[in-house]
C-alpha cells in the first residue's frame, strides 16, 4: 500500500507541474486532470461568434431565409440551431423577445402592423422608422433587403376579364358574393381593416393555408391572399388586385433579433445577405423550392456560394 501510494504521488506531482506550464492565463478555467473540459478545434470561433438559434415561420420561403442565414453563420463559426415551422406570427414573435429564439427573417410591414393595429406606414424607410419606436426593449431590426415579398388579394385572370376587376376598390363591387381564402389568422388580421379602407365584406372567408393559390384556381374560392413571390402565381394565371390605398405595407425581408443574444458577428453576417438579397433571386429560389421540388437547405447553400457568402 506504501509503495502504491508513493507511486500516484509522483504522478500526481508530474500532472500538477505541466498542468502549472501549460495554465497561461487559465481562460477555459475547470479541473486540469479533466480533459472533457478542453474545447475541440474550431470552437474558439464558434465562442467568438456566439450561439444563435433560428426560427422560421411554417411556410416554405421563411425556412429557406433561416436556412440563409443558418449556413452563412456556421461559415462564420457561430453555433447554429434551427427550429424550422414553428407556426405563425403569433407563435413566433414572443419566444423571439422571451430569448428562446435568437432570430427569425421577419417581413417589415407585418411586423409593425402585429405590433401596432393602427400602424399607417408605407414605405420601407417609413416602416422601419416606425418599427424602431413600437419595438420592444429585448428585440431589434437590423438592415432589411430589397427583396420584398408582399400580401395580396389575387384572383384568375379569368375572373378578372369577366368581372373587369383590377383594383382593390374594384373588388368592393362584388366581394359579397365571394368566398376569400388565406392563411388561419388571414381573418383576424384583416377583416376590420379591409371594410374600414375598401369597403370589403366576404360571403365567406376560409382558411386554405399554403394551398391558396391552388384553390383560386380550382375555384373553391374567388379570391385569395397569395404573397407575390409565390411561383404559382404566374403557374395558376393569376393576377393581383392592385393596392391603391397602400392598405398592405413594404414587406421587405428583414431579421428580427433578441438583442441580448446577438453578438457583432451576427449583426454583420446577417447584413451582409440582407444586402445582397433581391426580389428576383427570391423567386428564383422559390422556383426551384415550389416547382423543382429542392429542398431549401440546398437551395439556401446554392444562393450564399453564388454571392461568396457560403
Amino acid at each position: 500500500m506504501r509503495r502504491t501510494y508513493g507511486i500516484t504521488g509522483v504522478l500526481l506531482s508530474a500532472m500538477l507541474a505541466l498542468a502549472a506550464c501549460g495554465g497561461g492565463g487559465g481562460s477555459t478555467g475547470g479541473n486540469p486532470l479533466d480533459t472533457t473540459s478542453a474545447a475541440p478545434t474550431g470552437s474558439a470561433s464558434g465562442a467568438a461568434g456566439g450561439k444563435a438559434v433560428i426560427g422560421s415561420f411554417d411556410f416554405d420561403e421563411s425556412v429557406l431565409l433561416a436556412s440563409i442565414y443558418a449556413q452563412a453563420l456556421e461559415a462564420k463559426g457561430v453555433q447554429v440551431e434551427e427550429k424550422p415551422r414553428i407556426g405563425s406570427r403569433e407563435a413566433v414573435y414572443d419566444q423571439v423577445k422571451s430569448g428562446g429564439l435568437t432570430i427569425v427573417p421577419e417581413y417589415n410591414g407585418n411586423l409593425l402592423a402585429f405590433i401596432d393595429k393602427t400602424a399607417t406606414a408605407a414605405t420601407t424607410e417609413e416602416v422601419n422608422a416606425a418599427l424602431k419606436e413600437k419595438l420592444p426593449a429585448e428585440l431589434e431590426v437590423l438592415d432589411s433587403s430589397p427583396a420584398e415579398d408582399k400580401d395580396t388579394l389575387s384572383i384568375t385572370k379569368d375572373t378578372q376579364a369577366k368581372q373587369s376587376l383590377n383594383t382593390m376598390e374594384d373588388l368592393a363591387k362584388v366581394s359579397k358574393d365571394m368566398v376569400v381564402g388565406g392563411p388561419p389568422e388571414f381573418k383576424s388580421r384583416w377583416e376590420a381593416r379591409f371594410k374600414e379602407v375598401y369597403g370589403l365584406e366576404f360571403k365567406e372567408w376560409k382558411p386554405t393555408g399554403p394551398t391558396t393559390s391552388d384553390a383560386i384556381k380550382e375555384g373553391s374560392i374567388q379570391v385569395g391572399n397569395v404573397f407575390s413571390t409565390d411561383p404559382k402565381m404566374t403557374a395558376n394565371n393569376l393576377v393581383p388586385l392592385q393596392d391603391t390605398k397602400n392598405i398592405f405595407p413594404a414587406q421587405n425581408v428583414t431579421p428580427l433579433l433578441h438583442k441580448a443574444s446577438a453578438t457583432e458577428p451576427i449583426r454583420t453576417t446577417l447584413n451582409g445577405i440582407s444586402a445582397k438579397l433581391t426580389t428576383e433571386s427570391l423567386l428564383q429560389m422559390m422556383q426551384k423550392i415550389s416547382v423543382n421540388k429542392d429542398e431549401p437547405a440546398t437551395v439556401a447553400k446554392e444562393w450564399l456560394t453564388t454571392n461568396g457568402l457560403g
